[in-house]
């Protein structure tokens, strides 16, 4: 009777045992990942860089470069046909002439040249030609060389200046039949053609 009640002591604790560890265990709650802070955005600030100013020099004066563009006019007519070598020619500057924001020469300052070169249209279909020499700018009581292109190649070895060519219209001329023809207030390009000191034009 002892060996019965103690048979069954033993199974009833086995199957206690087994039905604990049938239960399901409590599930563990998830975790939410955490966010890493998203990073701060930085302004970039464009600082200006600063431009040397135009100062003059001991004297007073402000230099003027070599190469910088100069916008003149003819004040006067020429032809190929009227024209004869050593005329004079005189052209006006067509805007203020400036270093940085101080003027040195003025709107309508006059521009010397002189012809070089003048022939007329002639037989067998030959065109006219007329070549011009750039000689000088007035600004006040200076004379500011002046040449027709941009470097210093093309000089001629005894003037120091340009000749310049004007055939068929590389500056915008007009040809009249076979001669060529300038009218009063046609725009020429030309440069400096050496550092200049200059004072402020009054």
């Amino acid at each position: 009777m002892r060996r019965l009640l103690a048979s069954l002591l033993i199974v009833l604790f086995g199957l206690g045992n087994f039905a604990i560890a049938q239960q399901p265990l409590a599930p563990v709650p998830a975790v939410a990942p955490v966010a890493a802070p998203a990073p701060t955005p930085t302004a970039t600030v464009a600082v200006p860089v600063p431009t040397a100013p135009t100062a003059p020099d001991a004297s007073g004066k402000y230099i003027l470069r070599d190469g910088t563009d100069v916008n003149l006019k003819f004040a006067q007519d020429l032809s190929s046909k009227t024209s004869s070598e050593g005329d004079p020619v005189t052209l006006t500057l067509v805007d203020d002439l400036k270093i940085g924001d101080i003027v040195v020469a003025k709107a309508g300052s006059k521009a010397i040249g002189e012809v070089t070169k003048a022939e007329k249209s002639g037989m067998m279909g030959k065109a006219g030609e007329l070549n011009i020499r750039l000689d000088y700018l007035k600004a006040g009581d200076a004379k500011i060389k002046l040449r027709g292109t941009k470097g210093k190649e093309g000089e001629s070895g005894v003037t120091g200046t340009v000749v310049l060519t004007v055939l068929f219209g590389p500056i915008g001329l007009i040809k009249h039949g076979k001669n060529v023809e300038i009218k009063q207030g046609q725009a020429l390009h030309a440069f400096v053609g050496d550092d200049i000191a200059l004072v402020p034009a009054s």
